[in-house]
């Protein structure tokens, strides 16, 4: 079969597989000078894949990868392939709306790429003979022309490292050969005898050194060797001349030299060794490595620095950590995370948010000066690092002064922004303590100034450990509750309120413990959905539900409906579509009897792929509903950009509609806004017969104990349509 990529090589394709073959690269063992490098893209880039990619005749080879377990792929949907067309970065910010990699095996299976950022191999020749790369598996659209000149050093850094491995692999082994390669490298070649004196010195030696061959030539070799290492470099040589083993021919290695100014610089080294009628003879392969040090050291501050602050980054925060732990040394920690920025973000832009904080670490930065380290942890959480000392009160009053210099106006695009920080302190004396440890006491003791009111600092204290053992120990619960099976789904009914007839009914999962009984959705399910967890947890509520609503269908409610709720990991998962085309198929359920739930939270976080699943969805013809509407920060906009169908009115309007004026306004309004967005609305929590009978003006449909509580499926009643009314329903309340 031919492969589809066979329609995208390059002409010059024969030519590119010889110069890949020149390297002896393909189906060769891990090398730790490529490891390293693909490591370091990892964490400059932030992302969970990163690879160093040899496209072949039918496949790709990867030298050095982390965050993936195949050595090699199939070159058939591969993002390399289409690097080796190209002699720039090719950048895939969001590769399920990229027709040529929608249908990709890498997009659309495991590892789910959704963002992808490759630079050229790029041999002496002009030949690209793969690509280093980094992967996501979330799309990211903000891949700058910096981060692509970035990555464009990683992939310079792999060509000369793998033209010095070239070097190192071929030897040097007789002087016909080492003067072929020598006419037409353009690496510095260097041809001295035993006496120290050199024979041989081609072009690029002239232009890399800065001697003519006619003043080269005759004169030792120590005119391009620093005066410091001369001895050393004279030793060396004597000790082959007499027959000593020496570690440095046939190796790569980096020194210093000299040109002829006096001025030194890094190069890379190759030298080899042979006789030549009963004389010894040296060879050097030279390449000068100045860029390629400044591309290094740039790369390793990007390692260590935060790309947007410019302050230190975690990785530094650890580092020091453990250096203070392993001297013995005191520490404090203080944890500040922003209060209010989410509000920046979401009223100005990212953009904004972004200028805020930059603008905090450098207020950070001028008040904490060289007294401490400052680090941003990740979003909008700092930390403030203090060595030798483990005074919680000085460390408290520190915090106070860092809040105040925060909650500052900080003007952005002619605005007045503000915000504000609460924090977290722990300490550690020098006689041994752990690095996580005071990291773990530290946020646990910024998570209760979190719920204590916010704009507060608040002191690490033993009995934090038992609310977070808690928590850990719910979470612990909720994995056992899978692996033994403990959840199961209980049905709501959705009931007309002009007829009676159950239109319907929502899913919610219960977990049946096996000690404490049915436990409270309240009690587990915020875990639940910040676990691992919840992609499967989700996908079974939602393959059981449907299960259901068929089994319903066939029994007789020919129009019955189901509602699911959703998860917001199942939008990271990139999945969530098509995992709803399979489910209504394998059910042989149509896409209308199904009804997705959606919550204010889930719409704030998105980034654009929440959107484009929820179209999808919707163009399948599955139901769009916006539950509790009304209780967040719910704006027109959001009616308006996304393709919701129904609006839920919250429980804590209805439950006061018959007594509070207010939720009848409320209720009033939601229902107006309904009909001038053409959508249905249901309300939830009606209790009583009074609050269906003010809802009925306002709502389609009415959800609530009036109408029936939860039940198990087999526990779940109703009656034909045409006959059945509100007081009809098994479990209905009067």
């Amino acid at each position: 079969m031919t492969l589809r990529t066979r329609a995208i090589v390059p002409d010059n394709e024969a030519a590119r597989l010889a110069e890949l073959d020149s390297y002896a690269i393909l189906d060769t063992p891990p090398e730790r000078q490529f490891d390293d490098l693909v490591s370091m893209a990892e964490r400059v880039f932030d992302v969970p894949m990163a690879m160093l990619s040899f496209v072949g005749d039918d496949r790709q080879f990867f030298k050095a990868k982390v965050g993936m377990d195949a050595c090699q792929t199939d070159r058939e949907g591969s993002f390399c392939t289409h690097v080796v067309l190209r002699d720039d970065v090719l950048v895939v910010p969001d590769a399920a709306l990229d027709p040529r990699f929608v249908s990709s095996p890498l997009v659309t299976g495991q590892p789910h790429v959704r963002f992808y950022a490759g630079a050229p191999l790029v041999s002496p020749n002009g030949l690209v003979i793969g690509s280093f790369c980094v992967k996501d598996h979330r799309p990211r659209h903000d891949f700058s022309e910096a981060r692509c000149k970035t990555l464009q050093d990683f992939a310079r850094i792999v060509m000369d490292r793998m033209a010095a491995r070239r070097a190192a692999l071929s030897g040097l082994g007789s002087r016909r050969q080492f003067e072929s390669i020598a006419a037409v490298s353009p690496d510095a070649i260097i041809c001295a005898d035993g006496g120290n004196v050199i024979r041989f010195w081609n072009r690029a030696a002239e232009t890399m050194f800065g001697y003519d061959a006619s003043e080269a030539l005759g004169q030792p070799l120590n005119i391009i060797v620093p005066p410091a290492m001369r001895p050393m470099h004279e030793a060396g040589l004597a000790r082959v001349v007499a027959g000593l083993p020496s570690k440095l021919i046939g190796a790569v290695v980096a020194v210093q030299a000299s040109r002829r100014d006096g001025t030194e610089f890094p190069i890379e080294l190759s030298l080899s060794h042979w006789t030549e009628g009963g004389e010894h003879r040296f060879g050097a392969i030279a390449r000068d490595i100045t860029d390629r040090r400044q591309a290094e050291e740039r790369l390793r501050r990007d390692a260590e620095v935060d790309h947007l602050t410019g302050i230190a980054n975690r990785k530094v925060l650890a580092e020091r950590m453990s250096e203070a732990s392993a001297a013995g040394s005191a520490g404090t920690l203080l944890l500040l995370d922003l209060d209010g920025f989410k509000d920046v973000n979401d009223s100005l832009g990212h953009a904004a948010g972004d200028e805020v904080l930059r603008r905090v670490a450098s207020r950070l930065l001028a008040a904490v000066g060289d007294r401490g380290l400052v680090s941003r942890l990740g979003g909008d959480e700092f930390a403030v690092l203090w060595t030798g000392c483990a005074d919680p009160m000085e460390a408290i009053a520190q915090g106070h002064v860092l809040i105040a210099a925060i909650e500052q106006p900080i003007e952005v695009e002619e605005r007045s922004v503000y915000v504000g920080a609460s924090g977290g302190v722990a300490t550690a004396d020098g006689t041994g303590w752990a690095p996580d440890d005071l990291l773990a006491d530290a946020d646990l003791a910024l998570y209760r100034s979190k719920v204590g009111g916010r704009n507060r600092i608040s002191l690490f204290t033993p009995d934090l450990r038992s609310v977070s053992r808690q928590r850990t120990s719910v979470s612990s619960g909720v994995r056992q509750a899978w692996e033994r099976r403990e959840f199961e789904l209980y049905y709501q009914p959705q009931v007309s309120l002009a007829t009676g007839a159950c239109m319907g009914a929502e899913a919610l999962i219960r977990w049946n413990h096996p000690q404490h009984g049915l436990v409270a959705p309240a009690a587990f399910l915020s875990t639940l959905e910040a676990s691992l967890l919840a992609v499967p947890v989700s996908e079974w509520i939602m393959d059981t539900a449907c299960e259901q609503a068929a089994r319903w269908r066939r029994d007789g409610a020919s129009r019955f409906r189901i509602g699911v709720n959703l998860f917001a990991a199942q939008f990271r998962s990139g999945t969530l579509p098509a995992l709803v085309e399979r489910l209504l198929g394998a059910h042989r359920l149509p896409a209308d009897a199904l009804e997705l739930e959606i919550t204010e939270n889930i719409i704030l976080k998105s980034d654009g792929r929440i959107k484009a699943d929820l179209f999808d969805l919707r163009a399948m013809g599955v139901g769009i509903a916006f539950d509790d509407y009304g209780t967040g920060y719910a704006s027109l906009t959001m009616l308006k950009d996304y393709p919701v169908t129904r609006l839920k009115i919250d429980r804590s309007f209805v439950s006061g509609v018959d007594i509070s004026h207010k939720d009848q306004t409320i209720v009033e309004a939601i229902s107006r806004l309904a009909q001038g967005f053409a959508l249905d609305v249901i309300a939830e929590g009606i209790e009583t017969r009074e609050q269906a009978d003010l809802m009925r003006p306002h709502c389609q449909e009415g959800q609530g104990y009036h109408f029936g509580r939860p039940v198990p499926a087999g526990s779940f009643r109703f009656e034909d349509e045409t006959t059945r009314r509100v007081g009809s329903m098994v479990g209905g309340a009067r």
